[in-house]
Formats: structure tokens, C-alpha cells, sequence
């Protein structure tokens, strides 16, 4: 499914639901995500700029990256399993070229507090920065 296809997804799974079961079903969703070891809970995995700790890695598997990720928060932890399944498997570029509109159009950012909507900016920028450093080293080996 293209990135567009998953959002869409998301937005009709929360379209008929009231603010507190959207909160419900983000929380499911971070307790979807795979087991993140201990060992990738390091300072260079840990995002800047949120207000609970958050951890990603990326690899690149058939010329798609692979996310991984978690919280210490529940709430958040929901947020980056969101991120996680419309980003992941996908190109770099497009992932980069990406108009994430699915945080809007659940209302996820007129909910949240101004901090988390900075949270969810880092998230969504380390995230694009793993993109094009995967792509570019990628492009270096294939040169070699």
C-alpha cells in the first residue's frame, strides 16, 4: 500500500470515533509494536526534542526502509507505531516526499499539547533524516 493508501486507512479507522476512544485506539497501536531491545535504547537512537524519551532505528531491506521504534509513554508510544506502520516499507524517497496529513485529519495535533506536536515534528524529521543518510549510503556502495 503507497503512504497516501495508509493514512487513509488510519483517518477511516478513527473517523467515527469520539476523542477518548481515539486515544484508546492510539494506545493499541503502540502495543502493536515489535519488542524494541534494550541494547538500541542508546542516546543515538533517543529522538531530541520530545517531551518523553522516544527511540528509532532504520535499516534498508530491498531499497525500503524498516522502522523500529518506542516510548516510555503509552500515549506516545501509539504515536510512533502510527508513524512506523504508513512510513516503514517504503522508498527513501517516499518517505521524504511524504505529506503526512493523517495527524490533522484524526485531530491528533489540536489534542495534543504543544510540546508533544514538537515531539511528533523530531519524530517525523529523524525519520526523514534516516531516509536520505540510508539512501545516500546505499548510492555509495552501489558505486563502489
Amino acid at each position: 500500500m503507497s503512504i497516501n493508501e495508509l493514512q487513509n486507512e488510519i483517518i477511516e479507522e478513527f473517523s467515527e470515533m469520539e476523542w477518548i476512544d481515539r486515544y484508546e485506539m492510539i494506545i493499541d497501536y503502540g502495543r502493536g509494536l515489535q519488542p524494541f531491545p534494550p541494547e538500541l535504547r542508546t542516546q543515538q537512537n533517543l529522538i531530541d526534542g520530545c517531551q518523553s524519551q522516544v527511540w528509532f532505528t532504520a535499516t534498508m531491506q530491498d531499497g525500503k526502509i524498516i522502522y523500529r521504534g518506542d516510548s516510555d509513554a503509552l500515549l506516545v508510544k501509539g504515536i510512533v507505531a502510527m508513524l512506523i506502520y504508513v512510513l516503514s516499507d517504503h522508498t527513501p524517497k517516499e518517505i521524504v516526499d511524504a505529506e503526512l496529513y493523517f495527524i490533522d485529519e484524526i485531530g491528533l495535533q489540536e489534542h495534543l499539547s504543544p510540546t508533544r506536536n514538537n515531539g511528533i515534528a523530531a519524530m517525523l524529521h529523524q525519520m526523514r533524516l534516516y531516509a536520505l543518510a540510508l539512501s545516500a549510503h546505499s548510492a555509495r556502495s552501489t558505486d563502489s
